[in-house]
C-alpha cells in the first residue's frame, strides 16, 4: 500500500480524486492501492525548555543561555492533532511506500518530515513537487516523483530556521523580560520579529524627531504650462526674491526642446511579496489577508503555488501559455488578439536561471467560478498582469522643454503615450499608480525653439516634510530588501537574497506584532505603540534588531537550502551569538528609565562620546542634548 500524506484535508481530497482513491475512512481516503491522509498545520514542534531540563521551567537569569545538547520534537498537545497523528502513525507502520505530498516549500517539508520522523516511518519515501492543484499538474507530479533525499538540504534549512528561532526567541525573550521587564511584563523577542519592529520604530522616531525647514521654489507659467527654475530650491527668501525680481520684467525664451522616444515593459509577474504590496496599495488588504486569499485561489485550482519569491517563469511553461489564455474566458477580449498571432517569449518573463523551486504566480487556465468578491479582485490582478506580459511594450515620448529668463534657467518635463501596448490590459490606472508621476505624465503643448513671450513668475514658500510612516506595502518591501528601500526591480532582485523572513512568513510576523500590541494600524499606516518603541530602545544589541544583520542570517539559510553552507555551521554561529548576547545583557547595569548623569553639572560637550551607549556622539538641539545613535535605540536625552 502507498500512503500519501498531504498538507490539509482539501488537498488530500484533490489528490485522492486523481489517484482513484474513493473510499472515505477515519482520517484518510483509500482506494486503487493508495491511502491518502493529511496533516493540518504543525502536528509536531520542538520541545519546550522544561522538556529538555526540568530546571529550565523557572525563568531565571542563571539558567541562560538555554542550549540543548540535542533538539527533540513532540506531537502538539491537542486532542484533534493527537487523533490524526495516530491515524498517520498506523498507516505508515503498514506502508510499502510513503509519498510526501506536503506544501512544496521549506516549511511544508519540515512539517511533513517531523510527522514522519515521529511516526517512525521506515519505508522508502518519495516527494511530490507541484506548482498547482489542477488534475494535470497532480498527474504530472506523480509521474515525476523524486526520492526524498533530493530535498534533504531543503529540510535542513527549515530545521535550522526552526532551531535558530527557538534559540534566539526563548533565550532573548527570557533574558530581556527578566532584566528589563517592568512588573513582570513579557518582552517578546524574535529573530525576524524584532528587526521588523525596529524598521517601524526607527521610521516613527525619524518622523517624531524631524524638524521642518523652510525653502522657496521659483516657478513661472508660460503658455499655461508651469516651468520650474533649474537651480532648484532656495534656502532663504532673500535669495529667492532676488531671482524673482530678475525674471519678473523680462520675456520667457524657449531655449531647447529635447524629445526622447522609448518603451516601457509591462509590470513583472507577481511573486507573493509584490502581490501583497499591490493588494495593500489598491484594496487596503493586509499581508495576511492577501496570503489567505491567494492560498484559497490556489486550492480552488485557478492560480499556481503562492509562496514564491520569483517573478519569472520556466521555459517549459511557454508551450502551455495558449491554453492558459483560452481558459480565462472572462478576459476573452484581451486574450483573443494574442491567440490570433505568435506569442512573444521574453527573457523578462521566461528565465530558468531565475527560478529555483517554483515560478511566479499565474493563472492555471481553469475558469474561475464561485469566487468571493475579494478572491475575484485578487485573481483579476494576477490574470491581467499575466496577459499584459504577452502584449507589446508601451511606446512613449518623453519631452523636456528648457527655457530662460535673464540667464535664469527653467524646465518642464512631459510624457506622451504613442502606443498603449500592454497598458490596454489595465482599463484604468489607480490613484496609487499615478501618485508622484504628475509631472512626467503631463502632455505638453507644442513649443518651438526660440519662441518667447510674457510669463507669470511666482516664489512659493515650502517646508520639508518628514518621511511617511510605514504601511504594510512599504514594510514588506523593506523586509524583502533588509531595510533598503529601492524602486529598481533588478536591484531589488539582488537584495532579496538578504531579505528578512521568507515570503510565506512575513505576513505572520506582522500579525504577531499586532497580536503582541507592539504596533497598531491607523488607516493604512503602521504605528508603533509605546510598548513597541520602549522594547526597541531597551535592546542595545544590534544583532537582535538590525534588518541588515538578520538579512545575512537569511542569506546563510538560503545557502543551506542550496547545499552551499552547512546547517551545523549556521547553528554553531547562532549558539555563539546567543551566548554572547546573554553575557552582554547580564553585564549591563542600566535600569529601564535610568537617566544619564552630567558630572560637575557641566554641559556635555557637543561631539563627545555618549555616556550611555558609548557609541554615539552628543548633539545639541533647541531644548535638549541627545545621542546621535537614537535611531539605533540609544535613549540618552538631557533636557536643558
Amino acid at each position: 500500500m502507498i500512503v500519501c500524506i498531504a498538507e490539509k484535508p482539501s488537498v488530500a481530497r484533490d489528490i485522492a480524486e486523481v489517484l482513484g482513491a474513493k473510499t472515505r475512512k477515519e482520517g484518510y481516503i483509500e482506494g486503487n492501492g493508495y491511502q491518502v491522509t493529511w496533516t493540518f498545520g504543525h502536528l509536531c514542534g520542538l520541545l519546550e525548555p522544561h522538556e529538555y531540563s526540568p530546571e529550565w521551567k523557572a525563568w531565571a537569569l542563571s539558567h541562560l543561555p538555554m542550549i540543548p545538547q540535542r533538539f527533540g520534537i513532540k506531537v502538539m498537545n491537542d486532542s484533534g492533532i493527537q487523533k490524526q497523528f495516530k491515524v498517520i502513525e498506523t498507516l505508515m507502520a503498514n506502508a510499502d511506500e510513503v509519498v510526501n505530498c506536503g506544501d512544496a516549500g521549506q516549511e511544508g517539508e519540515l512539517i511533513q518530515r517531523w510527522v514522519m520522523q515521529k511516526a517512525m516511518c521506515k519505508c522508502p519515501v518519495k516527494r511530490l513537487w507541484i506548482s498547482s492543484l489542477t488534475e494535470e499538474a497532480i498527474r504530472e507530479g506523480f509521474a515525476k516523483l523524486k526520492d526524498q533525499s533530493a530535498f534533504q538540504t531543503l529540510y535542513e534549512a527549515g530545521l535550522s530556521r526552526a532551531i535558530g528561532d527557538w534559540l534566539l526567541g526563548m533565550n532573548a525573550t527570557r533574558l530581556y523580560t527578566l532584566k528589563y521587564g517592568k512588573n513582570r511584563q513579557v518582552l517578546s523577542i524574535g529573530r525576524v520579529q524584532t528587526p521588523t519592529l525596529a524598521l517601524i520604530v526607527n521610521r516613527q522616531l525619524e518622523i517624531e524627531n524631524f524638524k521642518p525647514e523652510a525653502y522657496w521654489e521659483l516657478k513661472t507659467v508660460y503658455r499655461d504650462t508651469v516651468f520650474s527654475a533649474s537651480s532648484g530650491r532656495f534656502s532663504s527668501v532673500e535669495e529667492g526674491t532676488n531671482f524673482l525680481d530678475t525674471v519678473r520684467t523680462a520675456d520667457f525664451f524657449v531655449t531647447d526642446i529635447i524629445l526622447k522616444k522609448g518603451t516601457e515593459s509591462a509590470p513583472r509577474l507577481f511573486d507573493l511579496t509584490s502581490l501583497q504590496v499591490e493588494c495593500n496599495k489598491k484594496f487596503g488588504y493586509s499581508a495576511d489577508e492577501t496570503l489567505k486569499i491567494i492560498q484559497n485561489l490556489y486550492e480552488k485550482k485557478v492560480t499556481t503555488y503562492p509562496r514564491v519569491d520569483t517573478t519569472y517563469l520556466t521555459d517549459d511553461i511557454f508551450p502551455k501559455v495558449p491554453e492558459i489564455l483560452k481558459g480565462i474566458k472572462d478576459y476573452e477580449l484581451l486574450t483573443k488578439p494574442l491567440l490570433e498571432g505568435k506569442l512573444p517569449k521574453s527573457k523578462k518573463v521566461f528565465d530558468n536561471k531565475k527560478v529555483t523551486d517554483h515560478h511566479a504566480i499565474i493563472p492555471t487556465g481553469i475558469h474561475p467560478t464561485a469566487l468571493t468578491d475579494t478572491e475575484r479582485a485578487v485573481f483579476d490582478l494576477v490574470a491581467r498582469r499575466f496577459i499584459a506580459n504577452f502584449y507589446p511594450e508601451c511606446k512613449i515620448a518623453t519631452t523636456t522643454v528648457l527655457g530662460e529668463v535673464e540667464k535664469v534657467e527653467f524646465k518642464v518635463n512631459g510624457k506622451q503615450i504613442l502606443d498603449m501596448g500592454w497598458r490596454v490590459v489595465f482599463a484604468k490606472a489607480s490613484a496609487d499608480d499615478k501618485e508622484g508621476e504628475e509631472d512626467d505624465e503631463r502632455t505638453l503643448p507644442l513649443f518651438e525653439k526660440g519662441e518667447n513671450g510674457p510669463h507669470e513668475p511666482t516664489l512659493a514658500e515650502k517646508w520639508t516634510s518628514p518621511p511617511k510612516p510605514h504601511t504594510e506595502a512599504t514594510l514588506l518591501r523593506a523586509m524583502e530588501t533588509a531595510g533598503k528601500l529601492v524602486d529598481n526591480d533588478e536591484l531589488r532582485d539582488a537584495l532579496k537574497e538578504n531579505g528578512i523572513g521568507r515570503p510565506s512568513t512575513r505576513a505572520a510576523i506582522i500579525e504577531t506584532l499586532f497580536k503582541r500590541e507592539y504596533i497598531r494600524k491607523e488607516r493604512k499606516n503602521l504605528i508603533a505603540t509605546n510598548t513597541g518603541v520602549e522594547l526597541i530602545q531597551i535592546i542595545q544589541e544590534d544583532l537582535l534588531k538590525s534588518a541588515e544583520l538578520t538579512g545575512l542570517w537569511e542569506k546563510k539559510l538560503r545557502q543551506v537550502e542550496r547545499g552551499e553552507y552547512a546547517a551545523k555551521d549556521f547553528l554553531d554561529e547562532l549558539k555563539a551569538m546567543v551566548t554572547q548576547i546573554v553575557f552582554n545583557v547580564k553585564c549591563d547595569n542600566r535600569r529601564v528609565g535610568d537617566k544619564p548623569v552630567v558630572i560637575n553639572n557641566a554641559d556635555p560637550l557637543v561631539g563627545s562620546i555618549c555616556p550611555l551607549c558609548g557609541k554615539g556622539t552628543l548633539l545639541k538641539g533647541k531644548t535638549a542634548y541627545g545621542c546621535s545613535e537614537w535611531k539605533s535605540g540609544c535613549t540618552y536625552r538631557l533636557i536643558f
